[in-house]
């Protein structure tokens, strides 16, 4: 029996309602996979220049909401800079000085590590957490990546005499002022919001709203709550992510770039010329972040040696080299 989906024209009507391939897993010469997405590219003005797939759906942008979050903690008052700043719009690594600075944090708004509503965690980096465990150390809620923008929360809400044990309420005043800074900086109305993996309301956005928001972060007015987390970040960007990630090594080779990686293989990024990209891969595999964001950053005109190296993931064949991941020829 031969039904309408076996017919030529049946299956290139359901290859052509897929999003497009961003991402190829190629192994001893032979493509065993394949990873789709979505993708913008904003132009200086704003403007979409590049658009693959559907870059208006909402999609959930996970911790490239950080810098929006962060932004919202200045609005409440909470008078952060330097390296602190950096941290509450972090996914850190859980490298020594990121959980040093964490504690120094919450001694200094006279807070206790047991009041951060962050679920245990071992540290994100997978060096760090082997030592971690090597160490005798168990899973914290002060290890865990977002503990740097939770303990910014809580000590906003301190500030303003706002509850603490219930800051990742939704009807919270301290996240009304993250729905109006996601709000502000993106354009964006934001119909749905969900819980993220740290606990906190995470507001949906358009791939083009989350571009947006970056564009808006980095041509912001010098002294804007939003200037200032772009500035903190791409002044302290191994406070942002770590030793040995991407967002940190874009950050610190590339001048004014402003970069951050979400879980489920969510990326944004700014250039200091207001040109700014977003994307998502569908299945959420963070491996192919280096290479589409390489890709798209040659496409814009960016030359920087660091793109090679973020580009650059390998498969393995044993303990030898058989393959990598790279960004398909969009």
């Amino acid at each position: 029996m031969t039904s309408s989906a076996d017919t030529p024209g049946a299956i290139s009507a359901q290859q052509q309602s897929l999003p497009p391939v961003l991402a190829e897993v190629v192994r001893s010469g032979f493509v065993e996979g394949v990873h789709r997405g979505s993708l913008v590219v904003l132009a200086a003005d704003g403007s979409v220049d590049l658009a693959l797939g559907d870059v208006t759906a909402p999609v959930f942008p996970r911790s490239t909401n950080k810098p929006m979050q962060a932004a919202a903690i200045l609005r409440a008052g909470l008078d952060l800079s330097g390296e602190r700043l950096a941290l509450a719009a972090a996914s850190h690594s859980g490298e020594s000085f990121h959980l040093d600075l964490v504690q120094k944090m919450l001694a200094e708004y006279d807070l206790a590590p047991e009041q951060l509503q962050t679920p245990p965690d071992l540290p994100l980096d997978p060096t760090e957490a082997e030592n971690y465990l090597a160490a005798g150390k168990v899973r914290d809620p002060l290890t865990m990546n977002c503990s740097g923008k939770h303990t910014a929360m809580l000590a906003a809400c301190a500030a303003n005499d706002w509850p603490l044990e219930s800051y990742l309420a939704q009807d919270h005043p301290l996240q009304q002022l993250v729905l109006e800074a996601v709000r502000d900086a993106s354009g964006e109305a934001v119909d749905h919001i969900g819980t993220d993996g740290c606990g906190a309301p995470l507001m949906a956005l358009s791939l083009t709203g989350l571009a947006r928001a970056y564009r808006h972060f980095v041509v912001a007015a010098p002294g804007t709550p939003e200037r200032r987390v772009a500035d903190a970040m791409r002044a302290h960007p191994e406070y942002v992510a770590g030793s040995r990630r991407p967002d940190t090594w874009l950050m610190r080779e590339v001048p004014g770039v402003l970069s951050k990686m979400g879980a489920e293989a969510v990326q944004a990024l700014a250039l200091p010329d207001g040109r700014a990209l977003a994307f998502k891969v569908d299945d959420g595999a963070t491996r192919t972040l280096g290479p589409i964001l390489a890709r798209t950053l040659r496409l814009m005109g960016v030359d920087a040696e660091v793109l090679d190296r973020i580009a650059d993931v390998p498969l393995l064949g044993g303990a030898a080299r058989v393959g990598e991941i790279r960004a398909a020829a969009f």
